[in-house]
């Protein structure tokens, strides 16, 4: 691995000689995701793709960390954590079987159990970073408590490679729960919204819930519209049947949970399947039931909420913006990107971090120009 390691640095200054813009790529699997426009070496970009820096450089299941090279295979990770009974927790997204490691970090999304135990960046130990001179940087380390300053390994989960491009990562990993089930029932929208609200008032051993129509529709209903809810609950025996029965609802089988929380996680589920544009909208789980003039399924205890169609940007984060939240427009689905990019203005604060980091790390402004922030 040490000469594709050489030959990823030696195209990094390659770029910069020629002042050519880099772009980053791993299986491609979300290549949809950001201010993505389609590049290609025939319009004078540079391509850095790191799928050939594979493989696992150090795992050690008793202390529940492993570090791998950024164009490991996701799935390929997870078959090797799942050997010894453990997994990412954080329940990424594949979008596809060429996903990676890099890509999964880059991106930082994270699926249905992020409600219960974190986001990626709450995960994300240590990580090489290879900076637009070509030198390798190291963040973080293989231990829980290697925090000085800014934190910048953390940092670059969800940077979407703009700081330069992920080499290696160490992620701290969970076991898998002892049991898990899953109970469903109908209820409105807000009913929904309601009975998350109660949830989260007790201990309950609930790491996953979901709100969909009961029917798939192009028009929103409001927010009597019926549907049903889904729980997950993972946990020991005793407090899996403790709270289910305080939830109540049919218990699914096995095979048809999976498959449920597997269509919420790679958006397999008809609702994202229209070819519409798709919103996430960020909100405090108290929110009430909100009308954004479109269809809605909701996830994490009402703090993520998904809106198929096409909306107006403006008025849209104005509106989340106005209930403590802010929106992204997660897949453009072929309409067009809005002006100052998908993801919503960033906070002054944050944007004047996010530049100092771009300074820092890649001050000619080589890696993923625009693929976050459309100036930088």
């Amino acid at each position: 691995m040490q000469f594709v390691l050489s030959e990823l640095c030696d195209q990094v200054m390659t770029a910069h000689a020629g002042h050519k813009p880099l772009y980053v790529c791993g299986g491609g699997s979300k290549s949809f995701y950001g201010n993505y426009r389609p590049v290609t070496p025939q319009d004078g970009h540079c391509l850095l793709d790191m799928s050939a820096y594979n493989g696992i450089i150090n795992y050690q299941p008793s202390e529940l960390v492993v570090t791998v090279r950024a164009g490991t295979s996701l799935a390929a990770l997870e078959a090797e954590l799942a050997e010894y009974g453990q997994m990412l927790a954080f329940e990424p997204p594949h979008f596809g079987a060429s996903s990676t490691v890099g890509g999964c970090v880059a991106a930082g999304l994270a699926g249905p159990r992020r409600m219960a135990v974190g986001g990626v960046r709450d995960f994300v130990l240590g990580a090489r970073l290879l900076d637009s001179q070509g030198r390798l940087l190291s963040f973080g380390g293989e231990v829980m408590k290697n925090v000085a300053g800014y934190d910048v390994s953390r940092l670059l989960a969800g940077s979407l490679g703009i700081f330069g491009a992920i080499i290696e990562v160490s992620l701290k990993v969970l076991p898998k729960p002892f049991e898990e089930l899953s109970l469903r029932f109908e209820a409105t929208q807000q009913e929904a919204l309601t009975r998350f609200a109660q949830w989260r008032s007790q201990p309950l051993a609930i790491s996953a819930t979901s709100w969909a129509a009961l029917e798939d529709s192009d028009t929103y209903l409001g927010a009597d519209t019926p549907g049903c809810v889904t729980v997950r609950l993972s946990g020991a025996p005793p407090a899996i049947r403790a709270a289910k029965a305080a939830i109540g609802g049919h218990e699914l089988d096995g095979a048809q949970a999976a498959d449920w929380w597997r269509s919420l996680r790679e958006q397999t589920h008809p609702f994202f399947k229209h070819g519409r544009p798709l919103w996430r909208v960020a909100l405090p789980p108290t929110t009430p039931a909100e009308d954004f003039g479109a269809p809605t399924l909701i996830e994490w205890g009402g703090g993520q909420r998904w809106f198929s169609g096409s909306l107006d940007a403006q008025a849209v984060r104005a509106r989340a913006q106005s209930l403590g939240g802010h929106a992204t427009l997660f897949r453009a689905a072929g309409g067009p990107i809005p002006t100052d990019g998908v993801f919503h203005p960033l906070a002054p604060g944050v944007a004047a971090i996010t530049r100092r980091l771009k300074q820092e790390l890649d001050p000619s402004g080589l890696f993923n120009p625009g693929r976050l922030v459309m100036e930088l």
